[in-house]
């Protein structure tokens, strides 16, 4: 019989995922790609209610407070909550943030809606993503919109074949050891937007976040050409095929009146 899986809580290794994951060229670049598609969302061009489901340690909530927005944290990990808490007091944004340690199904029975919910790089660590889906649905209120971001299956085909991982490949994705920062249920992206049309989404615009970064030959520029790598991926993470080759599918979803 096969371990029942569980959602994934990142208490006890939250500073390791902050050095690791958000202190690099990738947690950076996969930042000022959000930023971007945001701050072009007319969904967010006024101030409005957002709820950030699985916010981590809040750089995006807190980047959206920063803009006037009124932004709710919620995370099943309580040591990344209390980061994001210290970071929006440093920040001077504290009346502009709420926190609760939930995870999603503990929100669903508040029966409160919200105008814009996040949802970035969740599902992936989740037992049941097509749930999770229906469950957010119910927390985006009448005319709002969900901003949903996961890792995405084919990238992580498409890497692995570039760097030789034949084997890896062949075994379909399976590690033979689990390795705690890397998500182990990296999704198929057309399941995902299907998941999200069955349960009634309008499915706004896709970007692809990291879609070449990960694959350059050369490593050390991801650092030291940094500010190249921003401006194309920006220039062409909406475009096919780029778009779905980048490491996490960025979705913006409308649900209709």
């Amino acid at each position: 019989m096969t371990k029942k899986q569980t959602d994934r809580n990142f208490d006890s290794i939250a500073a390791k995922f902050q050095q690791n994951i958000y202190q690099t060229t990738k947690g950076r670049l996969r930042q000022l790609v959000l930023q971007r598609d945001l701050a072009e969302f007319a969904s967010l061009a006024t101030p409005t209610q957002i709820l950030d489901v699985g916010a981590g340690q809040g750089q995006l909530a807190l980047w959206l407070a920063a803009r006037g927005h009124q932004v709710r944290l919620t995370d099943l990990s309580l040591e990344m909550l209390q980061m994001a808490q210290a970071q929006a007091a440093e920040q001077g944004l504290s009346a502009q943030v709420s926190f609760a340690n939930l995870g999603l199904q503990q929100l669903v029975p508040e029966q409160q809606q919200y105008p814009v919910v996040l949802c970035h790089a969740v599902l992936e660590w989740l037992a049941d993503p097509q749930a999770a889906i229906a469950d957010l649905y119910q927390l985006v209120a009448p005319g709002g919109a969900l901003s949903l971001m996961f890792y995405n299956v084919d990238a992580k085909r498409f890497s692995n074949i570039v760097y030789g991982n034949f084997n890896y490949v062949l075994r379909d994705l399976a590690y033979k050891k689990k390795v705690s920062l890397s998500p182990q249920q990296p999704l198929n992206p057309l399941d995902v937007v299907a998941w999200c049309q069955q349960q009634g989404f309008i499915l706004h615009s896709k970007t692809g976040v990291r879609c070449f970064h990960d694959y350059l030959r050369d490593r050390s520029e991801q650092e030291t050409q940094f500010d190249k790598l921003l401006e194309v991926e920006l220039k062409y993470n909406r475009t096919e095929p780029y778009a779905s080759l980048g490491r996490y599918q960025h979705l913006l979803l409308l649900k209709p009146l």
